[in-house]
């Protein structure tokens, strides 16, 4: 793989989120203790990435400075123009797919190679869980003995996922939403949104600052109403799963399935600390709170495991018929408030 087919333009910043995390690997760097491997770990739409590319170019700079790479150096104009030569970026070869045992391979002769501008290798790899059997047991010989001054960086939004072996020979950077203040503050500054819209964005995807600007972007919010009046319908049998899988089985199945997963930990909440329970998606905690009284815990739970798996399925399209799979899903949502 040559270095075109490697590289992608650069989003390298540190979000102010995430400065305590910086400030730890900076200090490991410059006192010369940064591992070889870092597994930096959290929720998608957090802006994972940005920090890795951030890292990366702290490390290949010549000259950083306060904690920053200079911007002036000439591996800084290269991150910034056409491509580092010491910069290796692995991601599955389609949106979706796994990453193979041949790409693992390809990168164990980038890591073993010699910089070209002296000093760090790098390599991002997201996301982590993406790997399939075969490509884990194949990296895991190259953190073993990974060469001088190389940095693996690999960014997962699932840890579960991830290979314990792999985690053992990584050190973890965890990333958490910002604090709710800090998260609207940001979005009113960047989005031109008012404060209370901009908590509401962040409620509906759990906080993730970047996940609330794709959702603003990609028109979600048309979508997210149609589709909980459709929920909402389901539960007063004035429609029936079928007919609702079939309106929705072609709109962004994930994103559907996102938010029922937080419909139903709204619902947990509730049932475990009454209507007053701190819920996220406070426009319909009508609903939430009728579902809460009518149902159990195990119907709650077992509905949360069906829907976390055909999640993991759809990202990695291991499902082969989404309208199959939604009208599953909807008939079990429309008989959490069903008596026997």
């Amino acid at each position: 793989m040559d270095i075109a087919e490697r590289y992608h333009a650069l989003d390298a910043q540190v979000y102010p989120w995430f400065e305590a995390q910086w400030q730890r690997v900076v200090k490991l760097h410059d006192s010369q203790h940064l591992p070889h491997a870092l597994l930096i770990n959290g929720m998608p739409g957090l802006g994972k990435q940005a920090f890795a590319e951030a890292l990366a170019g702290y490390v290949i700079c010549h000259q950083p400075r306060d904690g920053r790479a200079c911007g002036q150096c000439r591996s800084c104009q290269l991150l910034n123009s056409s491509g580092h030569p010491d910069l290796y970026f692995l991601a599955p070869s389609d949106s979706g797919k796994a990453i193979k045992v041949d790409q693992i391979r390809e990168l164990s002769d980038f890591m073993h190679s010699t910089a070209q501008q002296g000093g760090y290798r790098v390599v991002i790899l997201n996301p982590a869980e993406a790997m399939n059997t075969s490509a884990a047991n194949a990296l895991l010989k190259t953190l073993e003995e990974p060469g001088n001054d190389v940095l693996l960086i690999l960014i997962t939004h699932q840890l579960g996922q991830v290979m314990p072996t792999i985690k053992s020979r990584c050190q973890r950077v965890d990333c958490h939403p910002p604090q709710l203040a800090q998260a609207t503050q940001w979005m009113v500054e960047h989005l031109e949104l008012s404060e209370e819209e901009a908590a509401q964005l962040l409620d509906v995807v759990h906080g993730a600052p970047l996940a609330a600007i794709e959702f603003k972007e990609a028109g979600h919010r048309a979508l997210r109403g149609k589709f909980l009046v459709a929920l909402k319908e389901l539960l007063q049998d004035k429609s029936t799963p079928f007919e609702v899988a079939a309106s929705f089985h072609k709109e962004d199945v994930e994103a559907l399935l996102s938010w029922l997963q937080g419909l139903l930990a709204d619902v947990s909440r509730i049932k475990v600390g009454g209507a007053a329970a701190p819920i996220r998606n406070r426009d319909v905690q009508k609903m939430l709170n009728s579902v809460a009284k009518y149902t159990s815990k195990d119907r709650i739970f077992t509905l949360v495991d069906t829907v976390q798996q055909e999640r993991l399925g759809v990202a990695r399209r291991q499902n082969p018929n989404k309208q199959l799979m939604l009208e599953r899903i909807l008939i079990d949502w429309r008989d959490l408030v069903r008596t026997e």
